[in-house]
Parts: structure tokens; C-alpha cells; sequence
């Protein structure tokens, strides 16, 4: 089911409790299975804005954020040798991966609207979100991956994929 369809399904009264219920932080529920879908959802509606984003304007040029040059300097200086093309999970998953981007994110509070929610990451950034080719990280850790494979010019390859299919067309 498109995820609109969902939305729409809830009417107004359900889709304001949906967002009032999405904006409360993390430990005021336990493991709600209706909210765990709603934040699939919201997770999900920004991973598609985002590879539309990417597929239609020229990475290069993108601002994400307004901190984006600071996220990007201070990602370089904790995350110099980090290969972004292609992510390996564990270097953001493991026990000593947390530990290290602990401090990297929590710098950023504050400076980052909701810099520690959810997000859905491409391991690869030359493919589209799949169910293989993303992992759940948090917000900052997403801008940080992105900017940074903008910036560094590995997110041309889906914009000049994506116009290459536009030209093909007309």
C-alpha cells in the first residue's frame, strides 16, 4: 500500500495524533507496533524525497541543512578514511563504531533539528533505498554520509543516471 494511501486512510484526526505521537521522544512508548509502522513510514517518506532530490538537482549544489559545511568539516576530522561510496554497516553498527560516533553526533544537538531520530541510509550510494541496500541510522549520520558523498561527487552518478533516462524519453 503507498504510503499516501495510508496517510489518507487515517483522515485528519488520525493523521494529527500520527504526527503528535512522532514528534514525542523515543521513551515514552515501549514497543508499539503501530507506532513502529508510522515510523517506517516517516522514515521511508524521507528516503524517497531525498532520492528524488539527488535523481533531480545536481548533488553539488544541494544545502541540507543550514550547519551543512560544519557537519561536512567536523565529519572529515572524526571520519577521514571512512569510504562513503559504498558503506560498510559494521563501521556504523558495531559496539566500537558507537562509540566512536557518539560524540560525533551528540555535538550537533541542539545545532541539528531532531539529529538523533531514525533514518533510513543507502549502503550504496550508486542504488536506489532497497531493503538490501539500507540501514537504519540516526538523522546526523545521515547528513553527515550525504553531504559528504555530494560534496565529494559520489551522488552524481544517480542525478546523471536519472537525466540520462529524462533525455533518453524526450
Amino acid at each position: 500500500m503507498d504510503t499516501g494511501d495510508v496517510l489518507a486512510s487515517l483522515g485528519v484526526e488520525g493523521a494529527t495524533a500520527a504526527a503528535h505521537a512522532l514528534s514525542l521522544p523515543a521513551e515514552a512508548y515501549g514497543n508499539d507496533a503501530q507506532l513502529e509502522v508510522m515510523w517506517a513510514m516517516k522514515a521511508y517518506n524521507h528516503a524517497e524525497v531525498y532520492f528524488n532530490l539527488i535523481s533531480s538537482v545536481d548533488p553539488k549544489f544541494l544545502k541540507l541543512t543550514k550547519s551543512d559545511e560544519q557537519i561536512y568539516t567536523k565529519f572529515r576530522e572524526a571520519f577521514p578514511d571512512l569510504s562513503i561510496q559504498v558503506l560498510e554497516p559494521e563501521l556504523l553498527k558495531s559496539a566500537d563504531a558507537k562509540e566512536k560516533w557518539r560524540p560525533f553526533c551528540n555535538q550537533f544537538e541542539g545545532v541539528v533539528e531532531d539529529f538523533n531520530y531514525g533514518t533510513l541510509l543507502r549502503i550504496d550510494c550508486q542504488k536506489d533505498y532497497t531493503e538490501e541496500n539500507t540501514i537504519f541510522a540516526t538523522r546526523i549520520q545521515f547528513y553527515a554520509i550525504e553531504i559528504a558523498r555530494n560534496k565529494e561527487g559520489y551522488n552524481d552518478f544517480v542525478h546523471n543516471a536519472n537525466s540520462k533516462a529524462k533525455q533518453q524519453k524526450t
